[in-house]
This record gives structure tokens, C-alpha cells and sequence, in this order.
């Protein structure tokens, strides 16, 4: 038995690639780079490269790590999920650049 259950996953505020590794019973460098190369549909990993920060940041669904280890959750809807995310971040970007150049504007 896992150190994780369902329920506990369920409860957790924020699930690292430590406990998602502890839970499906793989290593944590498994889960970062899955998630990384996009074989592993249980979360998004985001790399940044502003110059404040350098590395890869992950976000995990516990209903989709909960799906994915019960053998539920196909890469088809997994795909349909993550492009519209796609769609909606590209969005945020160019709010984003937006918002820096009125930023950019007011302080001259």
C-alpha cells in the first residue's frame, strides 16, 4: 500500500512530485521529467526563464494523478485538456506583455 491514498491526495492543498512520486510508487526525478516531456498527464510543468528565476515549476491535479493511477484518464482527453489550456496561458502572455508596456508607458 502506497503512503498515500485517494482521499488523502484529495485533501492536500498542494501535491509536490515528492508525494505524487510516493503515491504511484515512482522515483520524484520519474514524475519531473514525465511531466516535463509530457508522458506523464497527471499536471503541467512550466519552465521558467525570466531572470529572476531559472527551473521548471509543476502543478499537479490530484483528480487527474488519481484518474492516471487508476488507469482512467487517456491521453486523447488529456490532449483536448491541455490545448484549450494552451490556449487560455497564450492568452495570459499576451495580457501579460500588455499589461508590462502600459506599466513601461506610465513610468516615463
Amino acid at each position: 500500500m502506497g503512503k498515500y491514498s485517494d482521499d488523502d491526495i484529495r485533501k492536500l492543498p498542494k501535491i509536490t512530485c515528492k508525494i505524487a512520486a510516493d503515491y504511484l510508487g515512482i522515483s520524484p526525478m520519474a514524475v519531473s521529467v514525465g511531466m516535463r516531456n509530457d508522458l506523464l498527464p497527471i499536471g503541467f510543468a512550466v519552465k521558467s526563464d525570466d531572470s529572476f528565476t531559472e527551473g521548471w515549476s509543476y502543478s499537479i491535479i490530484g483528480e487527474r494523478l488519481i484518474a492516471y493511477k487508476h488507469g482512467k484518464i487517456t491521453n486523447i482527453q488529456v490532449q483536448n485538456i491541455e490545448k484549450n489550456l494552451d490556449t487560455i496561458i497564450s492568452q495570459f502572455e499576451e495580457m501579460k506583455k500588455d499589461l508590462l508596456f502600459i506599466l513601461s508607458e506610465n513610468e516615463d
